[in-house]
């Protein structure tokens, strides 16, 4: 069954001590016995990786309400004007630039950045731009945007915004090298609003080792406060400035960024999202900064846009195709894709919401031989197996997700904490395509270890503690999966006369 799925590691102990019994049960050379216990062993073997497993965990305490405004939590930084809200993202394709972001409150401030390779030593500097924007009654405060550019691969650098005492001083480290064996860990948070679970999140992940967070959507929920109040994007920015302001977070967009508010007389989308949390789109050939694509270490990351125009022929599906052409496994063998809306969830919360964008994108994601697309929007946990329903066919009746050995694995991750709680409606019985799911708070860590392998871990928030959950071993679609491929890289004018399998 390896040739369709990665291995859970909930069930290697089972599976090692299967083989060693076998072993010792050939030493015996009792044919028959040997024959019986291997057939034994294969059956449970496909009913471990074709049954699913539902967890029966449940949340007993902190309940999911926001963090009041006061709290220390939101504390606003000292000094005049002082810059807030710090935050980082990549500024290119290959990791060698930043986008430092910030507010000031009260004037615009200056839109410099120091920065430089030695703490408190600022040799290099760059200029940025700053903008605001209204919101019914909320008027936001300067937002600032400066890139930096020609960085060094590997390099921790010291930066600074702000003038005199109200000056504030942060680091980041740029990535390795893109290459096909460049280790990096990656970590994925999704929904993650402003509640004390949220919190829980955050300072749980920030303990991971992580490098960079892969944001799958749905940020301050702002828009669920009267008015649309926009001092929760504020709070929500000081929230997690504790790490992004370190480290890059690669933005998507969910639908509580829409804002569409015609009743307040707001009819744009997207406003605050956009003006706040910019996104280096212009780098990977996109015209919209809601879809775009970065290469960071050994991983090709595509952000799409599940809330926009994505059908044949619209702009992110035509530049998604030409994205997709770009992605040279040889030299960034993770081809990883970030959603909102989950394809495959078998939660009764927003079910068959992605089916269209299914429709749209399945086929071109099998194609390319996916390895995984992470999703939010579902508040629970689930991973899926490695299936497609490319084939579907509503006269001939292929209408049911089949075993994949090029399909993504789905994962849903929007259990960030948000004010709206849990979905916890899973529905029965569990579908073939889904391998663990559980309605619970928490964040992914993957790491990537080289071009064949990755770690990867689901970390429940197990109330207030940080609980390991789900583990799994992924062998990369490209390379691990293709003995043919590897022996030809080891030994190039060796003729290999046979064809691998998964």
């Amino acid at each position: 069954m390896d040739r369709y799925f990665d291995v859970t590691m909930h069930w290697l102990p089972l599976i090692k001590a299967c083989r060693i019994n076998m072993l010792k049960i050939f030493r015996m050379r009792i044919p028959l016995l040997c024959l019986l216990v291997r057939s034994f062993v294969l059956i449970c073997f496909v009913e471990i990786v074709l049954s699913g497993f539902t967890s029966s965990f449940i949340r007993s305490e902190w309940p999911s309400t926001d963090i009041p405004l006061d709290s220390p939590e939101f504390s606003i930084p000292e000094g005049y004007n002082a810059p807030q809200q710090v935050h980082i993202t990549q500024g290119d394709y290959d990791g060698k630039a930043v986008i430092v972001s910030w507010v000031n409150m009260i004037e615009p401030g200056s839109s410099e950045v120091l920065y430089g390779t030695s703490k408190n030593q600022y040799n290099l500097s760059a200029q940025g731009t700053h903008t605001n924007y209204t919101f019914y009654k909320y008027r936001s405060g300067y937002i600032h945007h400066c890139l930096l550019s020609g960085l060094e691969h590997n390099t921790k650098y010291y930066y600074k915004i702000g003038t005199g005492s109200s000056a504030r001083e942060f680091w980041f480290e740029t990535p390795p090298e893109v290459d096909a064996d460049a280790s990096y860990t990656f970590g994925i948070i999704g929904d993650l609003g402003q509640t004390y679970n949220s919190l829980s999140t955050l300072e749980h992940y920030m303990k991971t080792g992580g490098q960079t967070v892969l944001f799958v959507g749905d940020l301050s929920y702002a828009d669920r406060y009267h008015d649309n109040d926009g001092n929760r994007w504020d709070s929500w920015g000081r929230l997690v400035e504790r790490s992004v302001a370190y480290q890059p977070w690669i933005w998507s967009a969910g639908n509580h960024e829409i804002e569409y508010k015609p009743h307040l007389g707001e009819f744009s989308t997207f406003r605050a999202y956009i003006h706040r949390y910019a996104t280096p789109h212009v780098a990977s050939k996109s015209n919209s900064p809601l879809w775009y694509a970065v290469r960071r270490a050994s991983a090709h990351i595509i952000v799409l846009s599940s809330y926009s125009p994505f059908v044949k022929y619209t702009p992110q599906w035509l530049w998604l195709r030409e994205e997709l052409k770009q992605v040279d496994r040889e030299k960034t063998p993770w081809l990883i894709v970030l959603m909102h809306a989950p394809i495959y969830n078998s939660n009764g919360v927003h079910y068959m919401e992605g089916e269209s964008m299914r429709a749209a994108f399945e086929r071109g994601l099998v194609h390319y031989k996916v390895d995984m697309v992470f999703a939010g929007h579902v508040h629970a946990y689930e991973r899926s197996y490695r299936v497609s329903n490319i084939n579907y066919n509503i006269t001939s009746g292929n209408r049911y997700p089949v075993p994949d050995k090029s399909a993504p694995v789905y994962i849903t991750v929007g259990d960030g904490g948000n004010q709206e709680g849990l979905a916890s409606r899973f529905l029965e019985p569990q579908p073939e395509y889904s391998a663990f799911r559980e309605a619970s708070y928490g964040h992914s860590v993957l790491e990537l270890k080289n071009r064949t392998h990755a770690f990867y871990n689901w970390i429940r928030n197990d109330d207030g503690k940080s609980v390991p959950t789900d583990h799994v071993v992924f062998h990369n679609q490209y390379w691990a999966s293709n003995t043919r491929r590897r022996l030809k890289k080891k030994q190039p004018n060796r003729q290999i006369n046979f064809i691998a399998t998964y």
